[in-house]
């Protein structure tokens, strides 16, 4: 098969990787809730950010998700979004790669940019951003491929190798970023699914990272996974830092104390609270966030 060919089991794969793993963040956590103002959100500002999101609402059909929200997202920073089931973390997370655009009853209104750009300008080919931006699920997703294949999938439907030296050394960089490659050097032609739950979410990082992102999203990318597997991401997480922007999803705070140099914490579709890491741990703002981590509801 030639570099740049796409086979229709690829423009099927392609569709699977961007569309969304699970149902809209519409269920209710019912809470006292006291509306956030600038005091208490916090500093939404990032030092050096690369995506910017501005009064950003989302609808599902007649259910407004997502409230007003504004955030920076930073490059070289893991930024952690928490909350309880439903608060539209993961939602404001599908709007950072436009994988709401899926679904039909979906609308998004507000700015998003990306060095910016709008992402959600009539210019800009979704598919482009989410090369861009790119997504790790909850549950590892290898195709049914084999672990070159896997990784070799975006860098050939993007034109990003001459040949096949070049590609080869894409597969193997991504390979070795993702912490994966002394694994499976020597059976890079076995099936991707034949890894161990670990493995194919280290697999699919390197999916990921093999189409040069500037962002990485991450839903909930350790939930499915066992403390030592989940110990080796977040040590991954850490390294990619240094070289991506990242957002991370995770019901678990002390993953998010441990990975994350800012939190912003959502509550039933409001931004209730977004500081340092330490900060909102140590010395909250809100009583939400408050009650929240200190396991008074969740």
């Amino acid at each position: 098969m030639a570099m740049t060919e796409i086979s229709t089991f690829d423009d099927q794969q392609a569709e699977i990787v961007t569309a969304p793993r699970d149902q809209p963040d519409t269920e209710v956590t019912k809470h006292e809730f006291a509306e956030p103002d600038a005091k208490t959100v916090g500093d939404v500002r990032s030092k050096n950010p690369r995506m910017i999101a501005s009064d950003v609402n989302v609808w599902y059909g007649d259910i407004h998700a997502i409230k007003n929200v504004t955030l920076e997202i930073g490059s070289n920073e893991v930024i952690a979004l928490i909350g309880p089931s439903g608060c539209g973390k993961s939602t404001f997370l599908r709007c950072l790669n436009r994988m709401n655009d899926s679904i039909d009853v979906a609308r998004v209104t507000g700015d998003i940019s990306l060095d910016g750009q709008n992402i959600y300008s009539k210019e800009l080919d979704p598919v482009a951003l989410r090369a861009r931006v790119g997504m790790v699920f909850q549950k590892p997703n290898p195709f049914p491929k084999s672990i070159y294949d896997n990784v070799a999938y975006g860098p050939r439907i993007h034109g990003l190798a001459a040949n096949r030296a070049e590609l080869d050394d894409i597969v193997h960089r991504s390979l070795d970023r993702a912490g994966l490659l002394k694994e499976v050097r020597d059976r890079l032609d076995e099936p991707g699914t034949g890894l161990s739950g670990g493995q194919q979410q280290r697999l699919c990082i390197a999916r990921t990272i093999a189409v040069n992102p500037e962002v990485i999203l991450m839903d909930e990318p350790c939930s499915a996974l066992d403390p030592i597997a989940t110990a080796r991401i977040e040590d991954l997480i850490d390294e990619l830092s240094s070289k991506y922007a990242i957002v991370i999803v995770t019901h678990s705070m002390q993953q998010a104390a441990r990975v994350s140099q800012r939190v912003a914490y959502f509550h039933l579709g409001d931004l209730i609270e977004v500081d340092e890491t330490d900060r909102v741990f140590t010395n909250p703002r809100h009583k939400l966030t408050e009650d929240y981590i200190t396991g008074r509801f969740g």
